[in-house]
């Protein structure tokens, strides 16, 4: 294995431990905006993705583009639908005063 893999591994892993820890200590409050936040960032994800995907110099490459745009989607559109459940939570109900 090479080591521009290696290392590539090693910051994955390293920013999984970091983002899991960092998550886990979001108190319930903040747990809205930090999700438009990270819609945002899975936006500019998915920008980055179709460009990977469309620069593409094999086969392997056009298919791992793929599947990053086709995740990416799949985390924005699910972040706006919770974000949008969270959001219906504190709209108050028409006959309760």
């Amino acid at each position: 294995m090479s080591e521009v893999f290696i290392s590539g591994i090693v910051v994955f892993v390293l920013a999984a431990f970091v983002g899991l820890e960092v998550i886990s200590k979001v108190p319930p409050t903040l747990h809205t905006p930090l999700m438009s936040g990270a819609n945002a960032i899975s936006g500019i994800t998915i920008v980055g993705a179709v460009i990977a995907a469309g620069i593409s110099e094999g086969t392997f490459a056009a298919i791992l583009g793929f599947l990053a745009v086709t995740a990416a989607t799949i985390n924005v559109v699910g972040g706006f639908l919770v974000t949008d459940r969270m959001l219906e939570m504190f709209k108050k109900k028409p006959g309760r005063g």
